[in-house]
């Protein structure tokens, strides 16, 4: 019995790791400009290969080619969060959002809330909203 339970204390602990973790790059779709679309694969690969610097850029290029491109966006958002530039990837999840507001992969994408999603009051410190305490 002991070892059921270990069981399935690991496959949800495995589960719970596999749902948090970064989500991956969107392909363009097949109706995108061709420069746009070249950039956005490009992007992806070296997104893979974890040269986010040459993601970064390639996915700009494809941003670039066509501004209305929401994959790229969020392509660009996750390789900006890589960097650690998090108000930018801020900026691009919502643009990417704003651009395609019923793609699932990108609106319920855990990267896309963690960075959307308003502070929690814990995050003010321990004093509460503002530092300000019982006042």
């Amino acid at each position: 019995m002991n070892l059921v339970r270990y069981i399935i204390a690991i496959t949800l602990a495995l589960l719970q790791y596999a749902c948090a973790s970064t989500p991956a790059p969107l392909s363009a779709p097949p109706d995108s400009s061709a420069i746009a679309f070249r950039h956005n694969s490009e992007g992806i690969t070296h997104y893979e290969m974890g040269h986010w610097s040459d993601a970064r850029a390639h996915f700009a290029s494809a941003i670039e080619a066509d501004p209305n491109l929401a994959e790229s966006h969020f392509n660009l958002a996750l390789t900006l969060d890589k960097l650690g530039l998090h108000k930018e990837a801020t900026a691009h999840f919502k643009r990417a959002a704003e651009l395609a507001p019923a793609n699932p992969a990108i609106v319920h994408s855990s990267a896309y809330r963690s960075h959307t999603a308003p502070p929690s009051p814990s995050s003010y410190g321990p004093g509460g909203y503002g530092g300000m305490g019982g006042y």
